[in-house]
């Protein structure tokens, strides 16, 4: 399993790299609207975001909508020390400064756990997605831990390329799916995902 999980995030990390920065903003804006229709995101009284790196799918325009609803937005916060990801919120983008590996990220001193997010939707990146909500992420773990602790109200969305999107991904028998996955063509719904996930997997054809 660990094998064919190097060789996937190998050559699905080299096929994001190799977008042009045109062509990943175009579908990236496509991913975003896909996601700001759904039920789940217009629900969520919290909507956690990542700042993208190495070409992942922008968050930006989410990021607007949120501040401009008036909703709390938080990003993460990454402990290295103990590997896992924290939550800082932010009122505008200006605040975010390089952190760990050098995405951005708020200051630590706001940071919160993972299970103050009850009523949040998490927007989550990845290598690799299925349709029913497995992920392949870099390796290091931070989102696999934080998905695994979330409390069960939380949503946990996958924003990814069409490409990243696979029948089947080498799974542990106890990792946690994620509730939706998102690309520029669909939305899909995941198993566990909560009922108002199944009414938004058929707006994404």
């Amino acid at each position: 399993m660990a094998d064919e999980k190097s060789y996937l995030r190998s050559v699905l990390s080299d096929a994001r790299l190799n977008l042009s920065a045109a062509r990943a903003g175009i579908l990236s804006m496509d991913v975003q609207r896909r996601l700001l229709a759904t039920p789940l995101y217009l629900a969520a009284a919290e909507i956690v975001l990542y700042a993208p790196f190495d070409r992942e799918v922008d968050t930006a325009l989410v990021a607007a909508d949120v501040l401009r609803s008036g909703r709390r937005l938080s990003y993460p916060i990454i402990d290295r020390r103990h590997r896992r990801l924290k939550f800082g919120a932010v009122t505008g983008l200006d605040q975010l400064r390089p952190g760990a590996f050098g995405i951005l990220e708020p200051p630590a001193t706001r940071a919160r756990e993972a299970h103050e997010l009850d009523a949040a939707l998490i927007c989550v990146p990845g290598l690799a997605f299925t349709p029913a909500g497995a992920r392949l992420g870099r390796g290091g773990g931070y989102y696999d831990r934080l998905i695994a602790a979330l409390p069960a109200r939380t949503v946990t969305a996958g924003l990814g390329y069409s490409f990243q999107l696979l029948d089947r991904l080498p799974q542990e028998i106890n990792d946690r799916r994620l509730d939706l996955i998102v690309t520029e063509s669909a939305v899909y719904a995941a198993r566990n995902a909560p009922p108002a996930a199944a009414q938004t997997a058929d707006q994404g054809g």
